[in-house]
């Protein structure tokens, strides 16, 4: 027997007719690579995102074609994410930070028919464009009069003269909800990167979740700034999210610096902001510095790498901003975990709240964990037991695009190659990555827990733990440091450091004082180009 309701295909264009319809007045505003702030609403919006879909017909496109975006977060970039996906088409963004040939390695696997681009791009674009076969309309986001006289490219319109004469009506197809919507690549540390093919099903229900009061909880009150860009796996779903409740949207552009994502939070009253580590601790940096202090932020969601403690401490202790730490894969469009407290954990002491909030969270509804010893047999949720997470969920994918890696999935599950316990509450933390986790005489050593330990530490920017091959041990932590300017510490300073906070077989046995450590396109340590960097090495002898 089936129930008697009524069927509706969760489709990514009922987001954008909701927004309009019961929060057209919504603002959403952007700092454009022009350098100025425009504002816009949901009803201007969905009127352009369905210009949009019209230019896309125009242009012959079939159903399922992909358009490649190279963006930065903005309203231009919004209006692609619902014009593409509504009138049927794939989405693919871009990130302009791998390297060109990555870049068109991905374009020409994705079979890209447009590229839509920035124009701070333009010289990526004019890098590769001869090299991305598939392609065959290059749109600048840019008013007409923008556009260079010899760009170099052929054909390269204007986005806005390409949607200017077009109708802002139009009849969103329906179709198979299960149809694709939008897709991103891996960063390919290994191999080529691999894509992740979303679904229209999978991106509401991704939305619906995330949104919920005990992860992101988004509402119509919130001002968001989603500092995660909008090319790395869309922006977490906080566009789709936002749509899906009214919330106010405020883009960033390019201006990631402190100073310039300080001054727009204030400026717009942002409630939540979202974003990686290394953006938050520029922000941090900004306000130590000029003794600045947030009148409307609220809550952060930090991801895409583990979260130091000094961190969390900061935002929390001293600038009166909840941090929620949270976890995530492209494979799994990406919202897995987010950490927020129980009833029981309010009345924590702080230091014993404090390394509740450090783990990665709880599993959001639609997405089950395990941990998996190496014999593939489960372990317990006890806090303690250490295992290989797997996960699987509505939004977590099946299969790669093009079958790359043809069985990722492990009995139904998704390895993710990460090493994690969860506790009797499912609290999931990560300890490491499958290929970072260090081995020491048998015993693991969590990278993460020694790079916590020194980033606390106040003379310390960043922190990127290693191990290094040892004839009797395997292998030995080394700790890398990034010194903040203008401070003085030395290698026994920091080795000091470690004293009473980790067993001393944990503690690193060297500290190399780097002047950057590699960061990949998503803003997470690169930790093989660190071991490359640091080839030469070799462990001290004492």
């Amino acid at each position: 027997m089936y129930g008697l309701m009524q069927s509706q295909q969760l489709l990514i264009s009922t987001l954008i007719e909701f927004a309009a319809r019961h929060h057209g007045e919504g603002e959403i505003v952007s700092r454009r690579v022009e350098g100025d702030i425009h504002r816009t609403n949901y009803r201007q919006l969905a009127g352009r995102s369905r210009k949009v879909a019209n230019a896309l017909d125009t242009l012959g496109l079939a159903f399922s074609d992909r358009v490649a975006t190279l963006a930065w977060n903005g309203y231009r970039h919004l209006e692609l994410y619902f014009g593409v996906s509504g009138s049927g088409r794939v989405l693919h963004t871009l990130n302009p930070r791998l390297h060109p040939d990555q870049i068109v390695w991905i374009c020409n696997h994705a079979e890209d028919q447009v590229l839509c681009f920035d124009m701070s791009f333009l010289p990526i674009v004019q890098a590769i464009h001869k090299r991305c076969t598939t392609i065959r309309h290059f749109i600048a986001l840019c008013d007409a009069d923008a556009l260079p006289k010899d760009s170099g490219i052929p054909g390269l319109r204007s986005y806005e003269a390409w949607i200017a004469s077009k109708p802002a009506t139009y009849a969103w197809p329906d179709f198979d909800e299960n149809s694709a919507s939008s897709m991103c690549y891996t960063s390919g540390t290994t191999g080529n990167p691999k894509g992740a093919l979303y679904s229209h099903r999978s991106t509401i229900l991704h939305a619906f979740s995330s949104a919920l009061p005990d992860a992101l909880n988004m509402s119509a009150r919130d001002a968001v700034l989603p500092v995660v860009p909008m090319f790395h796996v869309n922006a977490w779903g906080l566009p789709y999210s936002a749509a899906m409740t009214g919330a106010k949207l405020v883009f960033p552009g390019p201006a990631m610096d402190g100073k310039s994502i300080f001054d727009l939070i204030e400026t717009e009253k942002v409630s939540f902001a979202a974003g990686v580590p290394t953006v938050w601790q520029m922000l941090l940096t900004h306000m130590q510095a000029t003794g600045q202090r947030f009148t409307s932020l609220k809550r952060t969601v930090i991801g895409g790498s583990a979260c130091p403690p000094a961190m969390v401490s900061a935002f929390n202790d001293t600038y009166g901003v909840e941090v929620l730490h949270a976890w995530g894969m492209t494979e799994m469009s990406p919202l897995g975990t987010v950490c927020t407290l129980k009833n029981k954990h309010l009345t924590l002491p702080k230091d014993a709240q404090l390394k509740v909030r450090l783990k990665q969270g709880r599993g959001i509804y639609g997405v089950d964990m395990k941990i998996v010893d190496g014999a593939g047999a489960e372990v317990p949720w006890d806090g303690v037991s250490y295992g290989d997470l797997l996960v699987k969920g509505p939004w977590v994918i099946a299969e790669y695009f093009k079958g790359e890696d043809q069985s990722p999935l492990v009995d139904g599950w998704f390895p993710t190659g990460d090493v994690a316990t969860i506790d009797a509450d499912g609290f999931m933390q990560i300890t490491d990555r499958t290929k970072d986790v260090i081995k020491s005489g048998g015993e693991w050593i969590s990278s993460i827990d020694v790079e916590n330990i020194a980033m606390a530490h106040p003379a310390v920017a960043m922190a990127a733990c290693i191990g290094i091959r040892h004839p009797k041990w395997d292998e030995r932590p080394i700790i890398a440091v990034v010194k903040k300017p203008g401070v003085e510490v030395t290698r026994e300073d920091i080795l000091a450091f470690y004293d009473g906070k980790t067993a001393k077989w944990q503690v690193p046995d060297d500290v190399v004082f780097v002047e950057s450590i590699p960061l990949g396109g998503t803003g997470k340590m690169q930790k093989t180009k660190l071991r490359e960097q640091l080839r030469d090495y070799r462990l001290p002898t004492t």
